[in-house]
């Protein structure tokens, strides 16, 4: 008895009902394309993204990431608050690296307006920049844990995470929209006993790095299995991409901009050597993050040791007109480069234009090449292995 296949169809780029090939196999089998929808689930996706997926059995033919369900129109917000208000709202792009984006926004500021910030402010900058790094890098290492099929260390990197969002609170009062940055500085001096809680808190950090996440991840065959020579990129082709940040640093490539487009007091500190690995894959991407941390720990640590006293803020008026010009300035965010562009008109207390670069936009321009070939169980093992948000992707 022969069985005519039925052909399936997609839906074409221009709308149209296209047939799926029918392919024969070396064995004579008949096999069909097959159209396989990943997302927008949150967080079987890492956020609201839609992969269009067409496979062939188990393997990728070719992937349409699908983006767009998260847009909430922040730049735009950006032009309609004073300078002031905007910065609350730059939380809202990378909304688990906040502080790095409210850097970049308050820097933009800074550089049209010749604002010197003081040194207090800029000690205290690096301190909460770099917590908040190990913040969104423990939220990665917990939900990629549980992507390639971990669960402990997910609940370990939320227990850790809350600490650092518990003394975040103490600070500015907010554990999610922190606010806290400011044209010229921070809004509010460090608390008292802060610091020495901080201390003790990195001290149990840098233990649990190693006798805990390393010791069940990196020595664990299946997390080897899932994560090494799987989603290689070379240096290369990164560059071609424009990624930037730990996914640049894994492929091999030297460039960060704390040290590179140096900013703050970044230039001053001893500790800062960037993380850098060769290999490109996804367990190369794991060890810069986790070498991330150890470096954060390191560099909190020595703006710790030469803290000095003085104001936190420089100076400005409430409702404050910044000068006609306009900048770019770019912070080293936990997933990348995270760039602010901003015109001032000179007249109004509200931006005339501004722009944000988002690294996770950039970093997923590379998901079609990356996948394409591979089989279906490694693609959630390369999609969390890049750590996106969509918040700074949709914008």
């Amino acid at each position: 008895m022969s069985v005519s296949p039925v052909r399936s169809t997609e839906i074409g780029r221009e709308g149209a009902l296209v047939d799926l090939p029918i392919i024969e196999t070396e064995e004579g089998l008949q096999t069909e394309e097959l159209i396989l929808n990943m997302g927008p689930q949150h967080p079987s996706t890492h956020g609201v993204l839609r992969l269009v997926l067409k496979m062939s059995g188990e393997k990728v033919i070719e992937c349409i990431p699908v983006m767009g369900y998260l847009h909430r129109g922040l730049e735009k917000i950006f032009e309609w608050r004073t300078y002031h208000q905007g910065i609350r709202y730059a939380d809202q792009a990378d909304y688990v690296s906040n502080m790095l984006n409210e850097h970049a926004y308050a820097g933009a500021m800074e550089a049209i307006g010749g604002i010197d910030v003081p040194r207090r402010a800029e000690y205290i900058r690096v301190i909460v920049d770099e917590m908040s790094r190990c913040a969104a890098h423990l939220i990665w290492l917990g939900t990629y844990g549980l992507d390639v099929g971990a669960t402990t260390p997910f609940l370990w990197c939320l227990r850790d995470r809350e600490e650092i969002l518990d003394m975040f609170e103490e600070v500015c009062g907010s554990r999610m929209n922190f606010n806290y940055y400011r044209p010229g500085g921070v809004l509010y001096d460090l608390p008292q006993g802060w610091l020495g809680k901080l201390e003790r808190f990195l001290d149990r950090f840098a233990d649990r790095i190693e006798a805990d996440y390393m010791r069940i991840l990196e020595g664990n065959e299946i997390f080897l299995e899932r994560t090494i020579g799987v989603g290689t990129i070379p240096a290369h082709v990164a560059k071609q991409y424009g990624i930037t940040g730990p996914m640049l640093r894994a492929s091999g490539v030297d460039w960060d901009l704390r040290r590179d487009r140096p900013y703050g007091i970044y230039p001053e500190l001893k500790t800062l050597r960037p993380v850098v690995f060769p290999d490109g894959d996804a367990f190369a991407r794991f060890k810069v993050r986790v070498g991330e941390m150890r470096l954060a720990i390191a560099l909190i640590r020595e703006c710790i040791a030469n803290l000095p006293g003085g104001a936190v803020r420089a100076r400005l008026g409430h409702v404050w007109k910044c000068p006609k010009g306009e900048a770019y300035y770019t912070v080293e965010g936990a997933k990348g480069e995270v760039g602010i562009y901003m015109i001032s008109d000179g007249r109004s207390p509200n931006p005339f234009r501004a722009k944000m670069r988002g690294p996770s936009f950039n970093n997923l321009q590379i998901v079609p090449w990356l996948l394409k070939g591979r089989l279906v169980a490694d693609v959630v093992a390369i999609l969390g292995s890049l750590d996106f948000v969509l918040g700074e992707v949709d914008r």
